[in-house]
């Protein structure tokens, strides 16, 4: 199935958190279904609801017949640590397009995720440790509904957020991107970095979804020899079905337009990821 026609409803709401409203876009193939899902997870480093970031891919990926949905979360904010929220937040977005598989046309044994940068990180934690204290915390009017999923593909994510603050002590002049995120430095609390970490859960397992890798060579955020790479060796030592796309040259974003040329990066990665999606979901 190619280039369907597609349904786009915006701002569909998934979580209400105090005032807060969580939404996402919904691209609903037309026809009968019922389609395989995807939950696209937006980056930001937790701290930006960069929520055009799949204004391409996900209309894109719906024309494949897939049923996308792109929510955002709770972001932190100054002397705010979303943490565990967001991820919280995340397994409800899972779990709403499960609730609703009838009303929009989702096959609910076939969901996927997927999320770029720190969306990696959530998508991670929602498939490996999601039924776990205190990530599996009841919220939304969905939350007896399961939280499995099939596949992930977390795309220049990031995995272990102890190599992360050592990394941003370089790279970023003493900004850590994650202790908002967190509420404390990893000179203050170790445990919660590891308890934070996909990496921390990547161990074998009966029911593991698949993954599928992906990361730029030259990325300078998320560095790969210290995130996407031991990650990747991880579920494989875990004997989880893995696979990994290193794209050579590309930086830290890349997962944008233009998705028709295969000379670029998303051109070159979406037929791929696709490969992969139609294997395991």
């Amino acid at each position: 199935m190619s280039d369907v026609e597609i349904d786009i409803h915006e701002n569909v709401e998934y979580l209400r958190r105090g005032e807060a409203s969580l939404r996402g876009d919904l691209y609903i193939p037309k026809g009968p279904g019922p389609f395989p899902a995807m939950i696209a997870v937006h980056g930001g480093g937790w701290r930006l609801a960069t929520t055009d970031v799949f204004q391409y891919f996900a209309p894109w990926l719906a024309r494949q017949g897939y049923v996308v949905y792109t929510p955002t979360y709770t972001i932190a904010r100054k002397g705010e640590p979303s943490y565990p929220r967001a991820i919280q937040d995340v397994r409800a977005a899972l779990q709403f397009i499960r609730g609703k598989a009838v009303d929009f046309k989702v096959a609910p044994d076939r969901i996927a995720l997927m999320g770029e940068s720190c969306g990696g990180h959530l998508t991670s934690m929602v498939a490996l440790a999601g039924d776990e204290a205190p990530f599996n915390a009841g919220v939304g009017d969905f939350a007896h509904v399961s939280a499995k999923v099939k596949a992930v593909a977390p795309i220049y994510g990031i995995y272990d957020l102890a190599a992360q603050w050592q990394w941003d002590q370089l790279a970023r002049a003493g900004e850590h991107i994650t202790t908002p995120f967190l509420g404390k430095s990893l000179l203050d609390d170790r445990k919660i970095y590891f308890e934070s970490s996909p990496l921390s859960y990547a161990t074998i397992r009966p029911d593991a979804p698949a993954f599928f890798v992906a990361w730029g060579a030259l990325d300078d955020v998320c560095d790969p020899a210290t995130q996407s790479i031991p990650f990747f060796k991880a579920l494989k030592q875990a004997k989880i079905y893995a696979r990994s796309m290193q794209l050579e040259g590309a930086p830290h974003y890349w997962i944008g337009d233009p998705l028709d040329d295969p000379g670029s990066y998303p051109g070159f990665f979406a037929p791929r990821l696709l490969r992969f999606l139609r294997l395991k979901v």
